[in-house]
């Protein structure tokens, strides 16, 4: 049952592919495990935009970070023994990545080097970090997905203060996956794949956190809610991973407009970028494309501690 109307579709294109010189399909642990043994040449995520323009992908199968120009060039600035997930650029230049199999981690993308930052919570391993988001004063919050779903709902949604406590604020979530901080109306949003669900953290009432409320229900579908991106309106929008769109919905959640993929039907996150920040960008991990499409309202700018 629906409430809405069916929103307009918003038509995208291609900004650019994976090079074939990266292209090696062959099994992989993770594929093994997360794509049903198929053998893949990549799996592209986090994408997010530095000062100049270059827009900074991860692959996670094969450990490898990606800069693309704004002219659309590749290059390889890090391969490492890793799953990088979501990526977020620190004010200072440092890109913070959310590694599935090792935690938060570090890159200098000038010299190349990686290192830990965060490898486990009181001294247990997580079970799958996901993504993360800085939020204006410096606190850090990521998910921890691993392999929960319906089956198992104890994903978990943790905060990284900037003073270096650790604080686990939900660990009941059926698959934690992309997060966003909106400052305008001081809460966070999860995107909760398995369960085809967006929560809503509000955060008004210091470290209680209380009244976690479902923001918005997808339909379903092959995968479910994954990367998400906030507008300068609060507007959210949601990679429906599976399906093959990006839903654009109101801050009280209503469906805005429906952004089609012109390729595969696995986008898995998203990031506003190009002048003003007014294009959306999109991973389509099935064809190992960047995707892009117009956005009447700018993106939300990113944050991070200085």
């Amino acid at each position: 049952m629906s409430f809405f109307p069916a929103p307009p579709i918003i038509e995208t294109t291609v900004f650019t592919r994976l090079p074939d010189r990266y292209r090696q399909p062959r099994r992989t642990a993770w594929a093994d495990a997360n794509r049903q043994g198929r053998m893949i040449d990549s799996f592209l995520e986090g994408p997010s935009f530095d000062r100049d323009g270059n827009l900074y992908v991860t692959d996670i199968p094969y450990g490898r970070i990606f800069r693309i120009s704004p002219s659309g060039d590749w290059d390889l600035i890090c391969q490492y023994d890793g799953w990088p997930n979501g990526l977020k650029i620190h004010r200072d230049g440092r890109l913070f990545i959310t590694d599935y199999k090792r935690g938060i981690m570090v890159l200098d993308a000038r010299s190349g080097e990686i290192r830990p930052y965060l490898e486990s919570a009181g001294s247990e391993g997580f079970k799958g970090v996901n993504d993360l988001v800085f939020s204006p004063t410096g606190d850090l919050y990521f998910t921890d997905q691993g392999q929960t779903g319906l089956q198992d709902p104890s994903g978990r949604v943790y905060k990284l203060d900037s003073g270096g406590t650790l604080t686990c604020l939900l660990n009941n979530v059926p698959s934690p996956n992309g997060i966003v901080f909106d400052p305008t109306l001081n809460h966070l949003l999860i995107a909760v794949t398995r369960a085809q669900q967006v929560w809503r953290i509000p955060l008004g009432n210091g470290s209680i956190i209380g009244k976690v409320g479902l923001f918005a229900q997808l339909h379903g579908g092959l995968g479910g809610p994954d990367g998400l991106a906030l507008d300068a309106d609060s507007n959210l929008y949601v990679a429906h991973t599976g399906f093959g769109s990006v839903w654009r919905l109101s801050k009280v959640a209503e469906p805005v407009a429906r952004l089609v993929s012109c390729e595969g039907i696995s986008n898995t996150n998203l990031a506003f970028g190009g002048p003003g920040d007014a294009t959306l960008y999109i991973t389509e991990s099935e064809s190992g494309s960047i995707l892009k499409a117009p956005a009447p309202v700018a993106g939300l700018p990113m944050f991070s501690h200085s």
